[in-house]
């Protein structure tokens, strides 16, 4: 008679370990939680599915960032400036605003391989103007 016990223990066990997760992902803003996510993302269906809910969660609050990632996840691991640059110019102006903001946010732009990365990315970051102001910042050209 004891084996009915044994479908209470089982789904006890799994309603335990889901309030855990619950309490660890709760305290601390997640802190405690990273590292064993950080453990169990190294099996091959959990990262998986890590990485599926990721993306899902992301697609919810910033679809622009979602589409953004994708694009940018095509590129190699260890990409040349050249696919970086050109992966970069495939993203519209409103998924290149939000990937750059997620990385400023992340604490980490993306390093830009050459000038003209560079003041395309300052750009980026600087507010729209409607235009130049009287075009005095130009020199004029001598006759």
């Amino acid at each position: 008679m004891w084996w009915f016990l044994i479908p209470l223990i089982v789904v006890g066990t799994f309603l335990l370990l889901f309030l855990l997760l619950v309490v660890l992902g709760r305290f601390r803003n997640g802190a405690l939680l990273r590292p064993l996510i950080t453990s169990l993302s190294r099996i091959g269906f959990m990262r998986r599915l890590f990485t599926r809910i990721s993306t899902a969660a992301i697609e919810r609050q910033n679809p622009e960032l979602a589409s953004a990632l994708k694009k940018i996840s095509r590129v190699s691991q260890n990409p040349s400036p050249q696919a970086v640059q050109k992966a970069m110019s495939r993203l519209t102006p409103a998924e290149r605003r939000a990937y750059m903001e997620a990385a400023q946010e992340q604490g980490g732009v993306p390093d830009s391989a050459n000038r003209q990365m560079r003041r395309q990315a300052e750009r980026m970051q600087q507010p729209a103007r409607g235009g130049r102001a009287g075009g005095a910042s130009r020199k004029r050209k001598r006759r």
